[in-house]
């Protein structure tokens, strides 16, 4: 099965189907996140029937990042509004504040055979650091699948890594179907073609992560502008001098292409504006453009914090639309599997 594009979604847009994206509230969104998966939110919401999640139930398997969770939970909610989710046209909500996951999750673990589980790759990578394994690390892709079907959810914008979840949840949709009949839609994932995997700056072999222990790696969206300038400013490259769109040049690759998402800018165009200049240019303008990007946001995040009353109202609205149709599904699948409820 091939990811989808936002171009092939267009063609199926008058139908619209429904969207299920969220991001799990350990650190802080990143400048990957907003590439990689929100600014394809604010696209989406005009096109589609979009519900967009703040996965707090998911930081669980990593207890020593969940500390002030609810601070971190209710900072992410509002940064989603920042970032251009407007709850008018989309469902926004906590996942803790809709039962209905936990409940969806326990009767599709009884289907899940614990093989599938524990030949997840981000199982496999997370649990070979742990000196004890948590159970919730290991059903974590089951908790997953019970956030997208609840919502009958067709499209999954999900990095690459979350890749390998989809597939099994669609496995657990074949697993329930076979024995109790169709009941649910079949997801499928959506990749963007560019800027979808925005690398480290400290180590642009592996991926922007807003749980590095390392702050230098990764933008953080809330960052202020003098700390952007200088993560950039020291950003890992290789020795050379001439910009040009090399692959295997990982860490200037990975700049030119942070440029080319928020400028529109295509390589050959970015390589022309560089040229005769060196790497110190790229990072400053890198740095300045990624500044003017989030600014708007930035000012409108620090606004709805200081409004907590009004931010808490949006949050219980969020929960109510999601727990509407969350609770059909959930009937849905009580009735077939035979739990009175």
């Amino acid at each position: 099965m091939l990811p989808l594009t936002l171009a092939s979604l267009k063609i199926v847009s008058m139908k619209k189907e429904t969207v299920l994206s969220a991001s799990t509230t350990t650190g802080n969104l990143t400048l990957g996140n907003f590439i990689g998966a929100v600014k394809q939110w604010t696209e989406m919401q005009e096109q589609y029937d979009c519900f967009f999640m703040v996965a707090n139930l998911h930081a669980l398997t990593t207890p020593n990042e969940t500390e002030n969770l609810k601070e971190i939970t209710e900072s992410f909610f509002a940064q989603y509004l920042a970032l251009g989710l407007d709850p008018e046209k989309n469902v926004l909500f906590i996942q803790s504040q809709v039962p209905a996951h936990t409940e969806l999750m326990w009767a599709l673990s009884c289907l899940t055979p614990m093989g599938n589980l524990q030949r997840m790759t981000q199982f496999k990578d997370k649990s070979a650091k742990q000196k004890s394994i948590l159970s919730g690390l290991l059903m974590y892709p089951v908790l997953m699948a019970s956030d997208i079907l609840l919502y009958q959810a067709k499209y999954v914008p999900v990095g690459e890594d979350q890749k390998q979840h989809i597939e099994l949840c669609r496995d657990i949709v074949t697993f329930f179907h076979n024995r109790y009949g169709e009941t649910f839609t079949n997801p499928e994932p959506f990749i963007a073609k560019i800027g979808a995997k925005v690398m480290s700056l400290t180590d642009p072999e592996v991926k922007m992560s807003k749980s590095d222990p390392n702050p230098a790696s990764f933008i953080a969206l809330i960052d202020d502008a003098k700390t952007i300038e200088k993560k950039f400013k020291r950003a890992v490259t290789d020795s050379g001098s001439i910009i040009k769109y090399d692959p295997e040049n990982k860490g200037i690759a990975n700049l030119m292409t942070i440029y080319s998402v928020l400028s529109g800018k295509n390589y050959a165009a970015i390589e022309q504006h560089f040229s005769g200049k060196m790497y110190g240019h790229l990072k400053v303008e890198v740095a300045e453009l990624v500044i003017e990007s989030l600014r708007p946001a930035q000012e409108k995040y620090h606004d709805l914090m200081k409004n907590r009353d009004y931010l808490h109202q949006l949050m219980k609205q969020g929960a109510l639309r999601a727990q509407e149709r969350a609770s059909q599904t959930l009937k849905s699948v009580y009735e077939k599997m035979g739990i009175v409820c």
